[in-house]
């Protein structure tokens, strides 16, 4: 009987789940279709500073669920795009909210909404530096 509900609830959460990841596999695909290797190294020059300044600004501009940047870091990662920038953009796509803005304005105030989005910006830089460089000494 413990098996039989326990089946039954894993049924219901591959239900639930399944438009999600049939989106993420959809978005994966528009992703590689639409936007070339060519427009990525266009964006990303290789620099340190630069390229870590611009996957913060875009994770912060398409904000999304953790697996879902876990993913698009990947394909960059495999189109060449340097570590430091992807490891920003994982942060900054899960901590920073642009778009959620205004729906925190109203929740927690402006000076708490604006005081949280810079101290994310400031340590999404800061952790993706030190991610890359760490890694870099147990390499």
């Amino acid at each position: 009987m413990r098996l039989k509900t326990a089946l039954g609830n894993t049924f219901k959460t591959l239900m639930m789940v399944m438009p999600m990841l049939l989106s993420v596999i959809g978005l994966m695909g528009l992703f590689e279709t639409l936007v070339t290797p060519e427009m990525i190294h266009s964006v990303f020059k290789g620099s340190i500073l630069s390229d870590t300044l611009i996957g913060t600004g875009v994770g912060a501009i398409s904000v999304g669920q953790p697996f879902l940047s876990y993913a698009i870091g990947g394909e960059l990662l495999d189109d060449g795009v340097s570590l430091y920038a992807v490891t920003a953009f994982i942060l900054s796509f899960v901590t920073l909210g642009l778009i959620q803005l205004p729906l925190e304005w109203s929740l927690f105030g402006t000076r708490f909404t604006v005081l949280r989005n810079m101290l994310s910006f400031i340590f999404a830089l800061l952790i993706s530096i030190a991610t890359v460089f760490i890694l870099g000494l147990i390499q």
